[in-house]
């Protein structure tokens, strides 16, 4: 699980900019030949849509390669397209309207979030473009989401930059480019770009199912959707950025906007993938089942990148398993790709990179395992019953199936992310400081990495406490099948919950702290809820376990010990 010395190309980011241009075929010729002309970048996929007027471009490279490829096609971008005679139905900000880097391999989040912000202050000062930082390099809470940084879009932030502070801009003019506009420039995670195409051109219907599935709204964790025209194809679509494909899957977004459809008698005329998408996103999904009509080989990320990177090197491809960001002090991967064994010898080490947080967080993974063991089993053993009154009717056992999948999914994520903010606060803790300089990055970091466990320790208890919450559900309304099992779910969910609130709370910042606000007072007390409903949930299950082992040992006492429950 150790790292060794390697070669350059073991260090490799990928980049997704989005252009505001999908119907000059010329202008993005020009974007992607300069971006292949910077020495250490592999150009992978490029697309263009006359519908959206926008174009994408993936690439992948050496840091500091991919850096420079960026500032050269932003100028191109600038040189280029003109916002002001520009119409599509994507939303957008800017020529270069986002510019997001992507850690693949050997690179961290944390150092992806340098990328953005030295890639920012370059664009900013050398093309003369304010820069908003989102997603992970975001200086703001309410600039993590794209959405809300490109609200208003290029008409409507042209006045607000200039009369509201809060839209000021974090590098360059508060004052938009004439024609350029602004541009976005973020870190972040693997991100799937997949759009459901509608056999209607009613945009309103678009628009609801949008809203039914995408998360903010109370859909589907981890999915973005805007319902979008496609004049050209009389049709309408769904546009859907799935931010954590392995907790929320290809086929449950499919399988969601089907059933929303079908509501409006409004069937699927296909789907399609914008770029390119890690192998593991379609293992689960089969390709007629998605029914996407571009869909080759080549849409595969590391398929494309094993035959750039062959091309530029001479030699035989080789497979690129794209795992989590590897830690920079002792180079351990993904901890969920971890034995038992090696787990266990990772948190019991000197320097683990699995702490408290990654553990509670692999205990409510396993609660949620358990729960979705639990529903599993109830249709095999309600085959032969005559009460039709008690077990969970299908749909809702279905429901509780998925959102325990999705709860186990976002728990094994939260393992490595809290790996990464440990491993990037080590680094930044053990580093030397030369100077005053070195000592406020220093601080700055470790601060950051600080609060970026934080927001992990939050995220596994609210995970942990749905599925104690399902569980719940499952015990009160089905018939005690594998109960015993649920019980143990139970416990693990509660300990999760519990654990994960009691890290949360030392991590908050202390009633004599001056950067300590109202919201972490609100905050603190969500979490001394959640930590008392945690044990009135776990109690319920429990007096309903035990309330029926003793109908079934009867007035004969006790079982013998060893007897099964």
């Amino acid at each position: 699980m150790r790292r060794g010395q390697g070669s350059k190309m073991d260090r490799i980011v990928e980049c997704v900019p989005n252009f505001s241009e999908g119907r000059d075929a010329e202008k993005v010729r020009r974007i992607v030949s300069t971006i292949a002309s910077v020495p250490g970048v592999v150009v992978l996929d490029h697309g263009m849509d006359a519908d959206h007027h926008r174009s994408v471009v993936t690439y992948a490279g050496e840091p500091d390669a991919v850096v420079e490829a960026a500032r050269r096609a932003a100028e191109v971008a600038v040189s280029t397209i003109d916002l002001t005679r520009h119409q599509g139905a994507h939303p957008r900000i800017g020529a270069l309207d986002v510019l997001p880097f992507i850690p693949l391999r050997g690179v961290t989040m944390a150092e992806c979030v340098a990328l953005a912000r030295q890639a920012g202050e370059l664009i900013a000062r050398q093309l003369n473009l304010p820069v908003y930082l989102y997603e992970e390099a975001a200086t703001r809470p309410d600039r993590v989401d794209l959405a809300e940084v490109r609200r208003g879009e290029f008409e409507g932030l042209r006045t607000a930059i200039e009369s509201d502070p809060a839209r000021r801009p974090d590098f360059g003019p508060s004052r938009l480019h004439p024609t350029a506009g602004a541009v976005a420039v973020g870190a972040r995670s693997l991100l799937i770009a997949y759009n459901i195409n509608l056999a209607t051109d009613d945009l309103l219907v678009a628009r609801k199912i949008a809203r039914a599935v995408r998360g903010r709204d109370g859909g589907l964790r981890y999915v973005k959707a805007l319902g979008l025209p496609l004049e050209n194809r009389r049709q309408v679509q769904v546009s859907i950025n799935l931010v954590r494909y392995e907790a929320t899957p290809l086929h449950r977004v499919f399988e969601m906007v089907r059933r929303e459809a079908e509501r409006f008698g409004v069937a699927i005329a296909g789907s399609e993938i914008i770029g390119l998408l890690p192998r593991a996103a379609l293992e689960a999904s089969a390709e007629y089942y998605l029914q996407i009509e571009n869909f080759s080989p080549e849409s595969i990320l590391e398929e494309r990148l094993e035959s750039a990177l062959a091309a530029r090197e001479g030699i035989a491809a080789r497979p690129v398993i794209l795992r989590a960001p590897e830690a920079p002090h002792n180079g351990m991967t993904d901890p969920t790709a971890l034995s038992l064994d090696e787990f266990a010898g990772e948190v019991a080490s000197d320097l683990p990179l699995v702490g408290g947080g990654g553990v509670v967080a692999y205990v409510g993974a396993l609660a949620a395992a358990l729960g979705t063991f639990v529903c599993r089993s109830v249709p095999m053993a309600s085959r032969g019953t005559a009460d039709q009154t008690s077990p969970l009717i299908d749909e809702d056992l279905a429901r509780v199936l998925g959102q325990l999948t999705e709860l186990s999914g976002e728990l094994r994520i939260a393992m490595g992310e809290e790996a990464e903010a440990r491993a990037a606060w080590l680094a930044w803790r053990d580093r030397p400081a030369a100077g005053e300089a070195d000592r406020l990055a220093r601080l700055t970091a470790t601060e950051a990495a600080t609060r970026r466990a934080r927001a992990v320790s939050l995220r596994v208890v609210t995970a942990s406490h749905e599925v104690l919450e399902l569980l719940l559900e499952l015990a009160e309304r089905q018939v005690p099948v594998a109960f015993a099992d649920l019980v143990a779910g139970a416990q693990l969910a509660a300990a999760a919950t519990r654990g994960a609130a009691c890290l949360a709370l030392a991590q908050l910042p202390s009633r004599s702290d001056e950067e300590r606000s109202p919201s972490d007072e609100g905050r603190q007390e969500e979490l001394r809820e959640l930590l008392l409903r945690s044990r009135e949930i776990l109690e319920r299950i429990e007096q309903r376990f035990f309330a029926a082992h003793s109908l079934a040992i009867g007035e004969e006492g006790p079982p013998p010990p060893g007897s099964d429950l």
